[in-house]
């Protein structure tokens, strides 16, 4: 293996994705608008819902009430229903989310058995939305009974501190304000590695097969070894350039957490880059045709990063099968480390197990892809 053929092969495809607009389109711009796609448009956070009133008593208590919930940021007070014949049309129009009807009878039965009745409607078509908004609304109830016991303690000259003998004080670690963009947006660094390395080096060798020139590369006396690092080298390269840039958007632009070291995420990334640059040169090398390597290359890399990795869905919620398939998506591993290194600051130690997994990955799928390429025209 000569370095001199290498880095022939390496300018040759460096030029190539220079002068190939579809290729520069891929490696600078695919990035910029997968991170500010996700980082604006994904979000898991449920705020500001859509809530009615129906307020049947219109009490000093139930004005309390309904303050509470226009105070909280999770709620978003839009209307006062006139009767129950509004409640049907407005939760079908999508005006509300969730509408809160208070009984005629809310401020006595509260002042006589010392416990009232409410009642809350809730859109279901997104049953995800309808359990947060259904467990928000009962955290504001409840903080409401607690003001009213402690008011009707100290009426009667009792002690407030007996009703709540054990207090849980909950402290949030490594993501202190709960953002999902925290962990979204580290994620999304995994999918443009697997989408823009795996797309651009699966045209490697289909572009040579498409054009013509594969005869006269097959005359040289490049070896197949050399051909594979001079073909991925610029390659691993631009990867390398799209990850700096997305740890750039998301520190200084998304204000995403970064705690772990520099070194770790980028020595990580190497890793993960061998596995994707190595399926594309696969998938090229079996695909003669630039359009349909593309195809299967996406199909390799952005569905399983996408719904197998844990980006977008927890694996643990998973059922037992799919979460034993997860074990086999290379991105899996690589986003825990990105999370790790951004927001709890894990170093190599913390992480050895999936950097060996992804390690391993990535030595089977380099040999398999050197072995790929046969210099035959058959």
């Amino acid at each position: 293996m000569r370095l001199r053929r290498i880095k022939a092969i390496a300018v040759k495809e460096g030029l190539q994705i220079v002068r190939d607009p579809r290729s520069l389109m891929i490696a600078l711009l695919l990035p910029l608008m997968q991170m500010f796609m996700f980082g604006y448009g994904v979000s898991l956070d449920v705020q500001r819902i859509p809530l009615c009133v129906l307020d049947n008593e219109a009490s000093q208590q139930s004005r309390d009430l309904i303050g509470r919930f226009a105070a909280s940021r999770y709620f978003s007070l839009v209307r006062a229903l006139g009767g129950q014949r509004d409640i049907a049309p407005r939760l079908d129009d999508g005006t509300c989310r969730i509408v809160l009807v208070i009984p005629s009878d809310f401020s006595r039965s509260l002042n006589d058995t010392g416990a009232g009745r409410l009642q809350a409607l809730l859109d279901g078509t997104d049953s995800n939305t309808a359990n947060i908004a259904a467990n928000y609304a009962k955290a504001v109830v409840s903080a409401f009974s607690i003001s009213l016991q402690l008011e009707t303690v100290q009426r009667k000259g009792g002690v407030p501190q007996s009703l709540t003998p054990v207090d849980v004080e909950a402290r949030v670690w490594f993501n202190e304000e709960l953002e999902s963009r925290n962990f979204i947006v580290p994620g999304i660094v995994a999918l443009v590695m697997a989408i823009v390395g795996a797309q651009l080096t699966s045209l490697t060798i289909a572009r040579e097969w498409e054009r013509g020139t594969m005869e006269l590369l097959i005359s040289t006396p490049v070896q197949p070894m050399e051909l594979m690092i001079g073909k991925l080298l610029p390659y691993f390269c631009v990867g390398l350039a799209d990850a700096a840039i997305c740890l750039a958007l998301a520190v200084f632009w998304f204000d995403v957490p970064f705690r772990g070291t520099v070194a770790t995420l980028f020595f990580t990334t190497s890793l993960f880059l061998l596995v994707v640059l190595s399926i594309g040169y696969i998938v090229s090398v079996s695909i003669r045709s630039q359009v349909g390597a593309s195809q299967i290359a996406l199909l390799l890399t952005m569905l399983p990063t996408t719904l197998l990795s844990g980006f977008a869905f927890p694996i643990d919620q998973m059922p037992a099968l799919v979460q034993g398939v997860t074990f086999l998506v290379s991105a899996r591993y690589y986003i825990l480390i990105l999370k790790a290194v951004f927001l709890k600051g894990s170093g190599l130690t913390a992480l050895a197990l999936p950097i060996l997994c992804l390690a391993l990955y990535a030595l089977v799928l380099v040999v398999l892809a050197a072995r790929a390429f046969r210099k035959t025209l058959d």
